[in-house]
């Protein structure tokens, strides 16, 4: 690290100002473990309070982030590009290997590996509107943890009506996967889809599920699929915004 410059009557926000410079010019790389308190009110004049109010800055704004034993580094993430034109999309990469998701992100050179927990639940009333089924209706569904090189990177929660669900491997624990899709190997393929994405603060659940540091929105990410006669599945996906890039490619 660069040795700042004292300031005469440093700040919270001045020592914030100052950290930020170095960590956006690049003189504090990603993972560079940050002086400790007592050596930060040193440098700059000010009391152990003072720094730490700079820090809940830097924290806030998802540029540091605090680890046990009380040090703090500067935030490292490599973000994957998630191609949602390609995703799911005409000849589907599926294998006893890994579904389409799996093999974009092991093409890329990264480790995937998918946790998938089953459920039976109710329809909520926005479930039963994606899929178009009355409120309360039985679905299946299927929870997905996703992580990159070992870290989460995306949680996944696909709801599917049970008149398509019963009796097939969508209702098996695991990372079940088929060729071409389960969807289109039971004979329901998903014929056109539909995106809707927000941006939004994670909730504390969500936070925890996906390890994700003070100050980090997420990209909620809604795929309904469409079968001949209707809605076949929607899928909810929460995605890190320092974890992503989205990626939509269209002719005009």
């Amino acid at each position: 690290m660069t040795t700042p410059t004292p300031r005469r009557r440093a700040t919270a926000k001045s020592i914030a100002d100052d950290l930020r410079t170095q960590i956006t010019s690049g003189t504090l790389k990603p993972n560079d473990v940050l002086p400790t308190s007592r050596e930060l009110a040193d440098l700059y004049g000010v009391t152990l309070k003072t720094v730490g109010s700079g820090i809940d800055i830097l924290k806030g704004e998802g540029l540091v982030i605090g680890e046990q034993g009380g040090r703090r580094r500067v935030r490292a993430s490599r973000p994957i590009t998630w191609n949602l034109t390609k995703f799911e999309r005409g000849q589907r990469r599926d294998s006893a290997a890994g579904d389409d998701w799996s093999t974009a992100i092991r093409d890329a050179g990264r480790d995937p590996e998918q946790r998938v927990t089953v459920h039976l639940e109710a329809a909520d009333a926005d479930v039963a509107g994606w899929l178009q089924i009355p409120v309360g209706s039985e679905v299946v569904q299927r929870i997905r943890l996703r992580t990159v090189d070992g870290q989460p990177y995306q949680l996944a929660t696909s709801s599917f009506p049970m008149a398509i669900a019963e009796g097939t491997p969508l209702l098996e624990e695991g990372d079940v996967s088929l060729p071409g899709g389960i969807l289109s190997a039971i004979g329901h393929p998903q014929l056109r889809i539909r995106d809707e994405i927000s941006v939004r603060m994670p909730s504390p659940q969500e936070s925890e599920q996906l390890q994700l540091p003070p100050g980090t929105p997420v990209a909620e990410h809604i795929r309904i699929g469409y079968g001949d006669a209707g809605p076949v599945r929607v899928m909810v996906t929460i995605a890190p915004g320092d974890r992503h890039r989205l990626v939509y490619e269209m002719e005009v």
